[in-house]
């Protein structure tokens, strides 16, 4: 039974204009541009069937959601009147509240680094009547409300959906946690004002989730998140490859060169029109037909670009399970397949590779990748760090992703990735920083929806 949570971002506020901290402080509202934002939510989200709705109450996110409902209902949807969540308010930080990110990062320079660069030991050390002071770790105390509402909301909402309203820190952490991840992650996922997040729980909380789509914009007029400041390292633009026959069967390919069908074809050219106005200056992808023919349908828009191919971004290998559907594997295999659909991390595939073979093949190829946009002069890109498309398959995919974010093999199906997806993964402080993935598994310009209807077929 799938538990599936939308979770919302409140529309931009008077103090994100402002660059103030806002944390649990109320005194921000939304700006016009805010109160847009959240209408387009509302659109976005349609006719969705959402079963309850819970949103913070401060200002800024009870407004959104006011307006994401009010908007639903316009449209003849039948909507729950929201529920108020005090442990969904945002990070508490009560030293800086009020103030801006400048001058909390002038009068705290050593907190403000550990909150940058160390959030899971970022600590303040409050004031006590008595003249003393008490350590408060506001991300870990984030992390903590995020863990204890999800337990709760699961628990209640089994088997529904439920549409969450927040703020931008706090979403974070119930994405975190959700997928295993600690306080340490808390910078290392996006989130813009009004973007969307999807996750399902397949069970409990404490079993986690899969992270179907992280920080959508596209319903914002925007593609892609945009990058902020100025980029010491690439921006990647990770790639499933469009539907194949086999996909759509059910069968699992592995290193089969199976090509694109008919809508493979179509998905790679909305893909391609959904990337026509994105900087693309580099690309490279698995040698393999699928991803090689989703490449170059993007790359038509882009025609400057030279396609590199690589062997190592190839999918995994099923070995003696590749042309089969589950059924025969199963019939074939006891037991195994559900080893590989519950505990992969565990399974040798008969004649084939593990995990830990595609994790190496992960890490070395991406690695070359990054290492090679990141030495690339910025003069050749316009002055910016390069942005480089790099398409493959699903198990390869998640591997990267799941490396990316720090989390090992036994992760392996926390992150979707839908035929024709597109991930967006940063690296703001170069290429040896702790990168960002600032969205994941945007498949919009496939159906229109936030979910991923893409073929639920095997790797």
């Amino acid at each position: 039974m799938k538990t599936t949570v939308i979770i919302v971002r409140h529309g931009e506020s008077t103090s994100n204009v402002g660059r103030i901290i806002s944390g649990n402080h109320d005194n921000a509202v939304l700006t016009e541009l805010g109160e847009q934002q959240a209408r387009k939510v509302g659109e976005m989200l349609g006719n969705t069937p959402i079963d309850a709705i819970y949103a913070s109450p401060l200002k800024r996110a009870a407004t959104t959601c006011e307006l994401i409902i009010e908007t639903m209902r316009s449209k003849g949807t039948t909507v729950p009147n929201p529920q108020t969540a005090e442990l969904i308010k945002e990070i508490n930080l009560p030293l800086w509240e009020s103030t801006s990110f400048a001058d909390a990062e002038a009068n705290y320079p050593e907190e403000f680094r550990a909150w940058r660069q160390d959030a899971g030991n970022f600590k303040m050390a409050l004031p006590n009547a008595d003249g003393t002071t008490t350590d408060f770790y506001p991300v870990r105390d984030i992390w903590e409300r995020a863990a204890q509402f999800l337990q709760r909301l699961i628990a209640e909402h089994s088997g529904q959906t439920v549409l969450l309203v927040a703020h931008s820190a706090i979403n974070r952490a119930l994405v975190g946690t959700s997928i295993g991840l600690g306080p340490e992650s808390i910078n290392s996922m996006g989130q813009e004002n009004c973007a969307i997040n999807v996750l399902n729980f397949f069970g409990s909380w404490e079993a986690g989730a899969q992270l179907e789509s992280l920080n959508l914009t596209t319903h914002l007029g925007e593609p892609l998140p945009k990058r902020r400041g100025r980029f010491k390292g690439p921006r990647l633009l990770l790639v499933r490859h469009g539907e194949t026959d086999w996909n759509r069967d059910g069968r699992f390919q592995g290193q089969i060169d199976i090509p694109l069908n008919e809508n493979g074809h179509r998905q790679a050219a909305q893909a391609g029109e959904f990337l026509k106005a994105v900087q693309i200056d580099a690309a490279v992808t698995s040698s393999m037909l699928r991803p090689k023919e989703t490449a170059e349908g993007i790359l038509k828009h882009h025609p400057q670009v030279t396609l590199e191919t690589t062997e190592q971004l190839w999918e995994i290998s099923h070995g003696e399970w590749e042309g089969k559907l589950e059924s025969e594997i199963e019939a074939g295999y006891p037991g195994l397949l559900g080893e590989w659909q519950s505990k992969p991390e565990t399974v040798q595939m008969p004649g084939g590779e593990n995990l830990a073979d595609v994790w190496k093949r992960a890490k070395k190829g991406w690695g070359s990748i990054v290492a090679a946009y990141s030495e690339t002069a910025e003069e050749d890109y316009g002055g910016s760090a390069p942005v480089v498309m790099v398409v493959a398959h699903d198990a390869i995919n998640k591997a990267i992703l799941c490396q990316v974010m720090g989390l090992g093999p036994e992760k392996f199906w926390q992150f979707k990735q839908g035929n024709g997806a597109v991930s967006v993964i940063d690296y703001p402080a170069g290429p040896d920083s702790r990168p960002v993935l600032s969205a994941a598994n945007i498949t919009t310009h496939l159906s229109g929806s936030i979910f991923d209807k893409t073929a639920a077929g095997a790797l």
